[in-house]
């Protein structure tokens, strides 16, 4: 599949809607790890287009106290893919989660 080709304007907006995503997503990983937010909060916002396209394995390394070795022992458990996107979770993996984590 070819990229489009774009206008240097429209290369502009994509570059700095991606900063906009990045940078909310940063602010979203903060709050989980100094418990402002929590797990149920997050997944509930899930139709957010910044929270929905984040991977799940960053989703709970953002949690207290929950690091990479953690995070992918709990999703080998749970039978979620190291590259799943929290938009892509099933019920019963969302659910799992929260029993766990949340």
């Amino acid at each position: 599949m070819a990229l489009p080709h774009l206008t240097q304007e429209e290369k502009m907006n994509a570059l700095k809607k991606a900063q906009e995503m990045r940078s909310k997503r940063a602010q979203l990983r903060a709050q989980l790890k100094r418990g402002e937010l929590s797990l149920q909060e997050v997944l509930d916002s899930a139709d957010d287009e910044a929270v929905a396209k984040m991977r799940v394995a960053y989703l709970i390394e953002s949690l207290p106290q929950v690091g990479k070795v953690t995070s992918k022992k709990i999703m080998d458990e749970i039978g979620i893919n190291e590259n799943r996107r929290v938009q892509g979770l099933g019920k019963r993996q969302r659910d799992e989660l929260l029993k766990r984590l949340g």
